[in-house]
């Protein structure tokens, strides 16, 4: 018996819109960002979706895409799971800063190979395999015991958490994980076997 694992990142944050790290800081989302967890949810519903748990994490931008997903198939008060585990990467001295600004600051090159190096954290943050080290045992302890159980399982989460975590689900090295561009509020969907590799996966775009 195979589940269902649903990853959505979330709808466009404000600070995407700014040109903003984010990484840990706690943005909203905004006008578009909601209408795009709005039609991921949508999407979803269209399609039959109906979830037996949601996974989200303690950032708001993730949090309310969860939800507006969760309203769109008629489970409003679906048991939903808020964990840091799964927030975004955390970008230290970098979260704040407008990415251009960072760049005559610490040199295009340099901010490039923070942004897309796979181990070379920023300043007081975490690489991408960092954010790997949390999610990944997250995912195996909380997440893929509900999936082996045939149920369908709901992540809204974000661009480098879930990055990390299909990293691990697609068999992807370092090199080719930093190259994945996951779209906002656009759910990715695996089927999974019994023994936990991927049967199935498609990208759900409109």
């Amino acid at each position: 018996m195979s589940g269902t694992l649903i990853l959505v990142r979330h709808g466009q944050s404000e600070w995407n819109l700014k040109n903003l790290f984010t990484g840990w800081r706690d943005a909203d989302l905004t006008e578009k960002g909601h209408a795009e967890a709005k039609a991921a949810g949508a999407l979803l519903n269209e399609r039959g979706y109906r979830f037996d748990i949601a996974f989200t994490s303690v950032l708001q931008r993730a949090e309310k895409t969860c939800q507006h997903i969760l309203d769109a198939v008629g489970q409003p008060d679906l048991e939903t799971i808020h964990d840091q585990a799964l927030n975004e990467r955390d970008y230290g001295d970098l979260a704040g800063l407008n990415k251009d600004d960072a760049r005559k600051k610490w040199g295009d090159e340099q901010v490039h190979i923070w942004r897309r190096s796979y181990d070379v954290p920023p300043p007081g943050g975490e690489s991408l395999r960092d954010t790997g080290a949390r999610v990944w045992p997250f995912y195996m302890g909380r997440i893929l015991p509900h999936v082996l159980r045939g149920e369908t399982v709901l992540v809204a989460a974000h661009g480098n958490s879930l990055r990390s975590l299909i990293m691990a689900l697609d068999g992807l090295t370092g090199d080719q994980v930093v190259k994945v561009e996951l779209a906002t509020g656009v759910p990715v969907i695996y089927r999974l076997n019994a023994d936990s590799t991927v049967a199935s996966k498609e990208i759900v775009e409109v």
